[in-house]
């Protein structure tokens, strides 16, 4: 099942929470939603988190395993219905620029190191001079 976006997702979840409710008395998990819905964990457990993180759903952590239950499902509406998804070339070129940025980085390191060194080199041979005429 392929699930275009956050709001249709978030609807087929806490669709599915209701009638894992209904069948199975208040015992919805992550798993049993997943498998009424066909969706694979890796996914449930992505909308469970992001619909945690809306106020839309509530997971309760017991000695039988996670429960979820519904704590607020008009919070949906609040989801936009249409996210934009990134191209391939958008996330490439984020992940170069991040790269000439940390190249940039250690370059910058680089020199700071050089310079420590050569200011170390001439107060070793001026300290070395002092005492040659000190002699």
């Amino acid at each position: 099942m392929e699930l275009d976006n956050l709001y249709s997702s978030a609807h087929l979840f806490i669709a599915a929470i209701r009638v894992c409710d209904h069948r199975q008395a208040g015992r919805a998990s992550v798993e049993d939603v997943c498998g009424l819905i066909g969706l694979s964990l890796e996914q449930g457990n992505f909308i469970c988190k992001k619909l945690l993180e809306d106020g839309i759903i509530e997971r309760v952590d017991g000695a039988f395993g996670t429960r979820l239950f519904i704590k607020d499902h008009l919070k949906i509406e609040e989801i936009p219905r249409k996210e934009k998804g990134s191209s391939l070339e958008e996330e490439i070129r984020k992940f170069q620029d991040s790269k000439k940025g940390f190249a940039q980085k250690i370059e910058s390191l680089k020199a700071a190191q050089a310079e420590k060194k050569k200011s170390l080199f001439a107060d070793v041979e001026k300290k070395l001079k002092e005492q040659l005429e000190k002699k």
